[in-house]
């Protein structure tokens, strides 16, 4: 019965797949990953603009997470407040934010109410309430979010370590920017972004939900056609430091240290042997308890309630990482225990156990990974904006059922630039 249940499961996610097609506007072919799913009467579009986020801001750090954020303050016409009447009136969903690569605004309604959902996007982009007292409300806001950070230590470590990481790029500064360059953005400067970056030659859409393929494609052209062709955004990665270096932050008020480490890692997006280093980091440190680094750190030592390591593999940059809080006194047993359970770890790689641990959560989980409609969406954007196939994900966890535990341990012998870490350590 069990085994009937899981036939069931994918089954049902083949019959409800996502599939990518193309629109044409002004003479640009736009990508839509669409998937209908009437199982409820709701539909929802994502505007993605690619080449668009924070490491497209050039020197105006903050830019672009604050453009977003104006953007959500609705058309001169209605201002803030009667927009956000008009949406909640008929309870649409209607936001945009942008991460380090993209910028993105998201429509969510009931089927009935989505066509007045996109009429007030369309008045949005038409008309944004780009004014003086609006910039000041957002920078008001977004520099007394930054205060707050400063009083939280985890994210005062997090951002260092991306500094030590990134030193002279992009990447090196919080998306949300810092005090002063927020305070230096000015009014022109937001709407050139918005007017540079939101552009045809940017865009990608998805779009999901009660409503058919013909439809959404009619919806989406009508939507899109005011916006400008403009110019794509260029190809850009940031390498992280190969030379460790470490950086020691003290902050009187803190009871704990907070230590975040991190390392290269010899690995593009796409990279055919991603499957591996997603095995490898399960095994290493993203799984929690039962994790090389959770074991060593909490179980046999009770140094620290919980540590984690993850490897991120972006079009922008990829880069190994890892942290752990810890007692003051503590912090310097807790950093050569990382530094032990990594070195080992390349040097030694995994049992077959851990492998097969790992195997059996990585393929049990998966119907749980692609049970909802935005997850399915979600999952073809990824594979598609990486330049994998459509189904990559599938063939991935064959790959990882086929894997064997000396294939997994060369290539975590191969990838020793892990144990060049860098520190950003917070302490008294």
């Amino acid at each position: 019965m069990k085994f009937l249940t899981v036939i069931i499961l994918f089954l049902g996610q083949a019959l409800m797949a996502s599939t990518v097609d193309f629109v044409e506007v002004k003479g640009v072919k736009i990508p839509v990953i669409f998937e209908e799913d009437k199982r409820l009467p709701i539909v929802s579009m994502q505007l993605v603009f690619t080449g668009s986020g924070s490491v497209d801001e050039g020197k105006e750090f903050g830019l672009a997470r604050l453009s977003a954020k104006m953007l959500n303050e609705g058309s001169k016409s209605r201002g803030s407040v009667g927009f956000a009447d008009a949406l909640d009136a008929r309870a649409i969903q209607l936001s945009a934010t942008a991460g380090n690569e993209t910028f993105v605004i998201e429509l969510g309604a009931l089927k009935e109410e989505f066509d007045t959902g996109l009429s007030l996007l369309s008045e949005q982009l038409r008309e944004p309430n780009l004014t003086p007292k609006t910039l000041e409300k957002i920078k008001t806001m977004t520099q007394s979010e930054i205060s707050r950070k400063e009083a939280d230590f985890d994210t005062v470590a997090s951002n260092e370590l991306m500094k030590v990481l990134f030193e002279g790029t992009p990447m090196a500064v919080p998306n949300m920017g810092t005090k002063e360059s927020i305070q230096a953005i000015k009014l022109e400067t937001v709407q050139s972004f918005i007017a540079s970056h939101l552009v045809l030659s940017n865009a990608l859409v998805v779009v999901g939900g009660d409503m058919d393929a013909q439809t959404a494609k009619e919806k989406i052209i009508k939507v899109l056609t005011p916006l400008q062709v403009g110019k794509a955004g260029n190809p850009r990665y940031y390498e992280p430091r190969k030379v460790p270096n470490e950086s020691i932050v003290k902050r009187p008020s803190t009871e704990q240290a907070y230590l975040y480490f991190g390392a290269p890692y010899a690995m593009r997006e796409g990279d055919s042997e991603f499957y591996k280093a997603r095995v490898a980091m399960f095994i290493l440190g993203s799984s929690g308890f039962g994790s090389r680094l959770m074991e060593e750190i909490r179980v046999k030592r009770g140094l620290a309630y919980s540590a984690y390591s993850r490897l991120s593999v972006a079009k922008t940059n990829t880069y190994f990482s890892g942290y752990l809080q810890t007692k003051i006194e503590s912090g310097d047993e807790a950093k050569k225990t990382v530094i032990e359970v990594i070195d080992t770890f390349v040097r030694d790689g995994v049992t077959q156990s851990e492998l097969d641990q790992a195997r059996k959560f990585l393929l049990g989980s998966e119907p749980l990974r692609v049970e909802t409609l935005s997850q399915r969406l979600g999952r073809t954007f990824a594979e598609y904006y990486s330049g994998k196939p459509l189904g990559s994900s599938a063939q991935e966890l064959e790959r990882i059922r086929n894997l064997t535990l000396d294939e997994l341990n060369d290539f975590i012998k191969r990838h020793h630039e892990i144990t060049s870490l860098s520190y950003a350590i917070v302490t008294k």
